[in-house]
This record gives structure tokens, sequence and C-alpha cells, in this order.
């Protein structure tokens, strides 16, 4: 474990500030991290929805990742946004050549608006190329059904026959997130080879839920390095996870499903 973990972003942004790789950067800086950041895509996005997708050339995105892997010993990253293929490939490439500790892959396809981010190729792209390098993918309910190829689960025993699928995917391990279900609880599902764990938390009744796909999954990055398991890191996670969104509401941002409070125990 290190006093301070150096922890990379590879995400789009978001220009509102709630989501993407901003929400990472927050995250990161909240949790006693040092955050650095590799943009895939200009998101022109806020709280009400995405207007335009600008995937970055790739030459640009490798020129990033360089900058960063040549100059600083990344303790954990966090792979979001991926708009196509070749992206995919490219970051493949980075992280087999660089070797980076930990890898932390939030599959995002929709945003929380409902605008789709990406197309069929990426997410295709993304199950074959970066979920087996990874150490945990965070796929919420219809992002693990789009993988699987299935229908979106409707419940925790459907969420439970998910499981050996999941593990197909040669990730070490999934978390499974329950939040689409329709229960007084938000219960998401641990997977790894041999067991499963129920996390469970209060289902919080707020409008601001912006953002909170890639909150949770770079907390699990900067916590990570922090802890000596990765079920423990993911704990800690949802624990920040709950308080950000039961503070979400102190900030009133936006016309639309406003961010969480990243920095809720400091401000």
């Amino acid at each position: 474990m290190v006093a301070i973990p150096r922890l990379l972003s590879i995400a789009g942004t978001d220009p509102s500030g709630g989501a993407g790789m901003h929400a990472d950067m927050k995250t990161f800086s909240a949790l006693g991290g040092y955050a650095t950041s590799a943009i895939t895509s200009i998101v022109a996005q806020n709280t009400c929805g995405v207007r335009e997708v600008y995937p970055l050339p790739l030459a640009a995105l490798e020129a990033q990742l360089r900058a960063v892997f040549d100059d600083i010993e990344i303790d954990a990253i966090k792979i979001g946004m991926v708009a196509d293929r070749d992206t995919a490939q490219c970051i493949r490439r980075l992280i087999l050549e660089y070797a980076p500790r930990h890898v932390v892959l939030d599959p995002v396809m929709v945003a929380k608006s409902g605008d789709r981010l990406v197309d069929a190729g990426a997410v295709a792209a993304v199950c074959e190329l970066l979920v087996p390098l990874a150490d945990i993918v965070t796929p919420n309910l219809p992002e693990a059904a789009e993988l699987l190829g299935t229908n979106i689960p409707d419940s925790r025993d459907a969420m439970m026959a998910m499981c050996d699928d999941l593990r197909g995917l040669q990730s070490s391990h999934v978390l499974l997130k329950g939040g689409f279900l329709a229960d007084s609880t938000c219960a998401d599902l641990l997977i790894s080879a041999q067991d499963t764990e129920w996390l469970e938390a209060p289902r919080i009744a707020t409008r601001h839920l912006h953002g909170t796909g890639c909150t949770l999954s770079s907390a699990i990055a900067a916590l990570l390095p922090q802890h000596a398991t990765l079920p423990a890191a993911v704990r800690a996670a949802k624990v920040y996870m709950t308080r950000s969104l039961e503070e979400a509401d102190r900030l009133g941002v936006g016309k639309g499903q406003g961010p969480v409070h990243h920095f809720h125990a400091w401000w």
C-alpha cells in the first residue's frame, strides 16, 4: 500500500463537472489520491443530456498516456468511456506495455440522461480487449445485459443467474450494480471466480444521480492501493458513494439530474 496513490483516469469529459473524467478527478482527490488523466473523447454534456461527442485522434490519446506513464508510476487506472475499437486497442497496448498495478473498468455506454455514448462495435471491443485486463469491471444492469447479449435483470435472483456468464468475461472481479432494481435498498453483487457477496446500502431519494457510475468506479480505483484486498476497497467505495448521494442535494447544481457531492467530507 502507498501513502498517496497515483491514479489515472482514461475517460471522456463532462464540462458540467459531474461525470466522466471530471468526476474521476474529484473522486481521486477526495479520497486522498494524486489525480492524472487522459481524455478519450470531448463530450458536450450537462445534467440534462449529451449534445455532442468528439472522439480524440488516437495519436492525441497515446501522447497523453505516454506523457503520464513515462513520468509517473501509476498505482491504479480507471477506464471509462471508450468510443471505438481503435481506442480500446490503443489503451490495451499501453496497459500491457506499462503494466500499472490495478485496472478498474467502467463499461460506459449510456449517460444518466439516456443518451447513448458508444456504439455496439465499441462495446464488443471493450469486452474483448479491455475486460480481461481488469481487476474489476463495474457494469450496471443494462450494461451487463449488453455485454452478455441478454435481458436486463429485474430481480436479485436474475442478477445471481448472470454470475457464471459474467465470470466468463475473464475479469478478476465484477461488481454488478443493482441500482436499477425497484428495491428499498441499493444492492450490488461482487462476483469473483469462487465467491459472490451482496453489498447493501440504503436507497437515497435524490435527483442528483449524474455521474454515479463514474464516481463509484473511480472510488474503487482510488481505494485499491489503500486497502489490503479488492473486496475491502469495493466496500469502502460503496460507503463513499452512499455518502456522496446523501449529501448531493446540498449542491443544487443543474436543471436535470444533478451531480453527487464528491467533497461531502470536506465542505
